[in-house]
């Protein structure tokens, strides 16, 4: 197999261990941007905590003739959260026919929360012979180790899972994202406000591409797939987590006072033909000294079982299972591919 080449668009936390991975595994980085100041013109070793690469990073804006220039195998896109937010960097990447894997939580299942643009891209990357997956921590921990539960299980009522993450560990995108600084009057307006409407508008915003979809949002609708069951009605309500004490966030930049939003906790709950219910709660806030993550999930049936992991690494998870999912991606049918449809998930250790 020949080396994979990498293009690593964005350089904040997740790229320090993603890039890593990859070279470890065989792979090379080829090229990288981002749009903060402070990284642009600098060697990607200073990301990665390693010697010169001798490969610096240019502002996003260089994109398009980077990568005529390099034509890597693949991007790796880490900055963003939402597919309307990273678009413009997707359709830059099928033009110049490269394939695309993504931690951009929606990228999960996009076609359960923005099936317009999803619809786009999916015929675009088709067009042009190239993948676009999203994957990450959600992939195995969300997806396929309670799909596997359920696969032993004789008889299904409910599934219901909830998974903890600190937002200091992703990045500002996605610590705002969760509502973490607000006021509760503010989380209420520019959060919580989104959900309470009926079916109907929340249908109409799906449509229009203006949904902000939780993350288990397109996890359980991920889950639904893979179990081939059939969605009758999807909700999702968010609410604000807050602290007794004032509590520092090194991502915002601020001190957040007692009784204001930390973060979010995020219940999507899917209602199926099938008579099975997935409620899957995702809480992402900024921690306190007593916080740790925690992804927990059961499976209600015949026999009931629970599966706990406490204190997992989400953010090397998330690194590892993008690393891992590359040649899967590179191997895949053309289109936006959910890992879904892809082979199961494996260990590479060398590509």
């Amino acid at each position: 197999m020949k080396q994979i080449r990498a293009f690593q668009i964005g350089c904040g936390k997740m790229s320090k261990y993603i890039m890593k991975y990859v070279e470890e595994l065989g792979g090379k980085i080829i090229g990288a941007v981002d749009i903060d100041p402070e990284k642009v013109s600098q060697d990607i070793g200073i990301v990665m905590d390693t010697e010169k690469k001798e490969i610096i990073i240019n502002h996003v804006d260089k994109l398009d003739t980077l990568l005529k220039d390099t034509t890597p195998d693949i991007a790796i896109i880490t900055t963003l959260s939402y597919l309307n937010d990273i678009e413009d960097i997707l359709r830059t990447c099928i033009i110049n026919g490269v394939n695309v894997i993504t931690s951009a939580e929606e990228c999960f299942y996009a076609e359960s929360s923005n099936p317009t643009l999803f619809k786009e891209l999916d015929i675009l990357a088709k067009s042009y012979g190239v993948t676009i997956t999203g994957c990450g921590y959600q992939d195995i921990f969300w997806g396929s180790l309670i799909t596997n539960l359920a696969a032993s299980t004789h008889e299904i009522t409910k599934i219901k899972g909830s998974s903890s993450y600190n937002v200091e560990d992703y990045g500002i995108a996605l610590a705002k994202a969760h509502g973490a600084g607000l006021t509760l009057e503010e989380f209420d307006e520019k959060i919580a406000a989104a959900d309470n409407i009926s079916e109907k508008e929340r249908q109409d915003l799906i449509d229009q591409r203006k949904f902000n979809a939780s993350y288990m949002w397109n996890a359980a609708s991920w889950i639904a797939d893979k179990m081939k069951l059939t969605p009758l009605k999807i909700t999702q309500k968010c609410v604000p987590t807050t602290n007794e004490l004032d509590l520092h966030s090194d991502t915002l930049n601020m001190d957040i006072p007692a009784g204001n939003a930390t973060g979010m906790s995020a219940i999507t709950t899917i209602e199926t033909k099938e008579g099975i219910t997935i409620e899957a709660e995702c809480i992402g806030k900024v921690y306190s000294k007593e916080d740790f993550d925690k992804n927990e999930w059961t499976v209600y049936g015949e026999p009931n079982t629970t599966l706990v992991i406490n204190k997992p690494d989400t953010v090397k998870l998330t690194c590892a299972d993008i690393v891992n999912r590359i040649p899967d991606v590179i191997a895949s049918q053309p289109g936006f591919i959910p890992t879904c449809h892809l082979n199961e998930a494996t260990y590479k250790g060398k590509y």
